[in-house]
């Protein structure tokens, strides 16, 4: 009882970790699902036959929509360096140097702030994103197809789902705390 009342303090590399993990999982144990819903959607006239292993494009769409929370769930200083130690993390999982993976991760964050404006709403910005990067496009009835623009249908149904890959801050903060 008294075990579950004092909460674990946990360093910025800690706390990185564990936000890596969690996403690296969460993609992993969650597209196969995802890729199913995409390919059997009433939007689309033809499947998009994604494939459960094609998940490369869905993991850094969930990674960048993830990393648009730190700001607003930490102080501007932490979250900063917090973000740092993510990169390079990543940077090395990616064999990539950190100057490249940021860049790649910026680039994502701009595509997506581009075909979500004037939304500022991260999780339709994914949805959105998802739709352009797997090229779903292509799979819709001639009248989306022709206006270059996703079923608005299947964005709402998409938004479902991509809620449920943003990290639960709420959560993590009831089992722990930040070292200073």
């Amino acid at each position: 009882m008294i075990g579950s009342l004092i909460k674990r303090k946990l360093s910025d590399n800690q706390v990185s970790n564990i936000f890596i993990n969690a996403i690296f999982d969460t993609v992993d144990n969650g597209f196969k699902e995802v890729a199913q819903l995409i390919n059997e959607d009433v939007a689309f006239v033809v499947s998009p036959e994604i494939s459960e292993k094609d998940n490369g494009e869905f993991g850094l769409i969930v990674i960048v929509g993830n990393l648009s929370y730190l700001e607003s769930t930490f102080e501007a200083n932490q979250a900063s360096r917090i973000e740092l130690i993510i990169f390079e993390k990543l940077a090395k999982m990616y064999e990539m140097s950190v100057v490249d993976f940021t860049k790649m991760i910026r680039d994502y964050q701009s595509f997506i702030s581009r075909i979500n404006h004037p939304s500022k709403n991260m999780v339709y910005g994914m949805s959105k994103a998802i739709f352009q990067k797997y090229r779903l496009n292509e799979f819709q009835d001639e009248y989306f197809k022709r206006m270059q623009a996703p079923n608005p249908l299947f964005l709402k149904r998409m938004d479902e789902v991509m809620a449920s890959f943003i990290w639960n801050w709420d959560a993590f903060f009831k089992k722990y705390k930040l070292n200073s």
